[in-house]
């Protein structure tokens, strides 16, 4: 994409946040706190120009664990009331993110707007200013980079732009065809910088396998970014000796990385391995450190693992799902926002030195597949990432979508179609009725399709289980 325009972009903000960032990444707990508390009272104080939010806070801004959490479709069901500048209108907003040939460039001449992939509901239109842009640039160039490369001069306002094209060539797998979050970042970051623009490029991850392999053999990648899912394809593919390329470093996003597909990446490529968590509410989450420990960007961004009932989960348990606070969006308020994630919250401490806290995510609450239980009336809550897990590392597939049938019936759809592909079935046939068995469960049945390609949504990530609405 050529840019014919002037992308959202402001040095000073991005010297002023490159160098808070770098300084935080190995502060003291107690530092990163006393940032984070500051913030929240910025931001409360922001909140204040939004209708919807004057509205919750009624009267004094109130401390943030009084305010009741909120969910994406109250907040676009609201949406010209939620922001804090009247002139962002979401049916105009609609209207710019159709056009997916403008993915990347300015609204209004001073916003950056993304769409979500719409994979849990109504797909949300988020809106950031320099101001955000700049500080999620720094976490990125900072902090979730490739490894082994020189960090970026203190005081050089674009030292984490050039960080991020400096000696690499970066190829982007995804979904090209909208507005999506990775797209209008990448899109823009090319935008601003001629060395990135010229040394790196996006690949639809829609398109056929064999076109796609040959446009990354083309352009030969040093640094391969992409889904988890679709890394494990591209395995697959360089396996069977069609995909040519050996990048240093594969960072994957998007969906839960589980181990087996992080062993076969790193194996099949033989490249570093570095995964993130990041959303459409806020881009960088965590980041993975080289010890393999998911660490929270606590300095700009709150998080609070929580039960069914929104109470505090203590450290060490999984939550039912996790309320996010973006401390550095104050055009679109997201205070307490009911991500739908499970994570485990494991507090700081790791021989990184990094005091930021670690995490594991575990996949969306409402993805939670049920089957009936061994115990009359009850039911047993199978997690989509265990599943995948047992696929993985027990069936030994990678591509693929597991699909309920009614409520004790899964049927497994596998590309191939010869006798190794049945005998994958059967693998995890097995693998599967026994896993349900430890987790309490009546005897499922496991019926498998062949020669399917496995779904994808508008954002490119694998539909790999799929639930029963009747179930």
């Amino acid at each position: 994409m050529t840019a014919a325009y002037v992308p959202v972009f402001d040095a000073l903000h991005l010297q002023s946040a490159a160098h808070d960032v770098m300084l935080a990444t190995h502060a003291p707990a107690w530092l990163i706190e006393q940032r984070q508390q500051a913030r929240v009272q910025q931001l409360l104080q922001a909140a204040r120009g939004s209708a919807l939010y004057r509205e919750r806070m009624d009267g004094d801004t109130p401390a943030l664990e009084r305010m009741a959490p909120v969910r994406r479709a109250e907040l676009m069901a609201r949406f010209d009331e939620w922001v804090t500048d009247p002139a962002l209108r979401l049916d105009e907003l609609r209207a710019f993110t159709a056009d997916a040939s403008r993915a990347g460039q300015p609204w209004l001449g001073r916003y950056v707007v993304w769409e979500s992939s719409g994979t849990s509901g109504m797909p949300g239109i988020f809106v950031q200013d320099a101001r955000a842009m700049a500080v999620y640039d720094a976490i990125e160039a900072t902090r979730h980079r490739p490894p082994a490369r020189a960090m970026p001069l203190p005081f050089d306002p674009f030292g984490a732009l050039n960080l991020l094209g400096a000696a690499d060539r970066h190829a982007l797998v995804t979904a090209t065809g909208g507005h999506f979050a990775s797209v209008v970042s990448f899109e823009r970051l090319r935008a601003i910088n001629p060395w990135v623009a010229a040394s790196s490029r996006s690949f639809c991850v829609m398109q056929p396998v064999d076109e796609l392999v040959a446009q990354l053999n083309r352009f030969q990648p040093t640094v391969l970014a992409t889904y988890p899912t679709a890394a494990a394809l591209l395995a697959d593919e360089a396996e069977a000796g069609r995909l040519r390329i050996r990048p240093r470093c594969v960072m994957m996003g998007g969906e839960t990385l589980s181990r087996a597909v992080r062993e076969r990446v790193a194996r099949v490529f033989g490249a570093a391995v570095r995964a993130s968590y990041g959303t459409s509410e806020f881009l960088p989450i965590a980041w993975e450190c080289a010890h393999g420990h998911l660490h929270v960007n606590a300095d700009w961004v709150l998080l609070e693992p929580v039960d069914e009932q929104h109470r505090p989960v203590p450290a060490g348990e999984r939550s039912h799902t996790v309320l996010l606070t973006n401390l550095a969006n104050r055009v679109q308020p997201l205070i307490r926002y009911d991500l739908g994630d499970r994570i485990t919250w494991h507090g700081e401490g790791c021989a990184c030195g990094s005091r930021l806290p670690v995490i594991e995510v575990e996949g969306r609450s409402d993805d939670v597949m049920r089957v009936p239980a061994r115990r009359a009336g009850e039911q047993v809550s199978l997690l989509p990432l265990a599943l995948c897990t047992v696929l993985e590392e027990e069936g030994g597939v990678f591509d693929f979508q597991l699909r309920q049938q009614g409520p004790n019936t899964l049927v497994l759809r596998l590309p191939g179609s010869d006798a190794a592909a049945a005998a994958a079935v059967e693998r995890c046939r097995l693998a599967l009725q026994d896993f349900a068995q430890r987790q309490g469960a009546e005897p499922i049945r496991v019926l498998g399709e062949l020669g399917c390609a496995v779904p994808r949504g508008r954002s490119g990530k694998a539909c790999r289980v799929a639930l029963d609405a009747a179930a």
